[in-house]
């Protein structure tokens, strides 16, 4: 049995100290409701999950979702926001790393927790029409 509140807590750790967010909060905000001084700012949304039994009698095995909402303003007209945001990006990837010795990222959870990866397609908004750039980053956590 897992327990969903302290998987998407050990995520929500790895990814709000992954790079010196100005703001982060699990609850999800609207970029728009983020003003450029709260930026860069990240947010997390659980998406549901998939349950699978593998034989009859055997446990749940469970796959968990969630993205996180990365957001970055240029408040330099001359500079790309995506210039922000790469790094951002390239910091939660880092965090989110299996371990160089077992090729796993159990989020410190192993009883609960097989494996949490970047899982999908990568959507952004590079700011090519303004000061604002956003990211979201889909992440599966498959579970025990």
């Amino acid at each position: 049995m897992i327990v969903r509140e302290g998987i998407y807590a050990a995520l929500w750790e790895l990814g709000s100290t992954a790079a010196r967010f100005t703001s982060a909060n699990r609850r999800l905000r609207h970029w728009a409701d983020v003003a450029p001084a709260e930026q860069p700012a990240l947010f997390m949304s659980e998406k549901g999950g998939q349950a699978v039994i593998k034989k009859l009698g055997a446990p749940i095995v469970w796959t968990l979702y969630a993205e996180f909402y990365v957001y970055a303003h240029a408040s330099d007209h001359y500079l790309a926001p995506a210039s922000i945001l790469n790094p951002l990006l390239d910091a939660l990837e880092a965090a989110l790393a299996p371990s160089p010795t077992t090729g796993i990222q159990n989020l410190g959870l192993p009883q609960m927790v097989q494996h949490a990866y970047i899982s999908g397609k990568l959507q952004t908004d590079e700011g090519v029409l303004g000061d604002q750039a956003i990211a979201i980053v889909p992440v599966e956590i498959l579970c025990l």
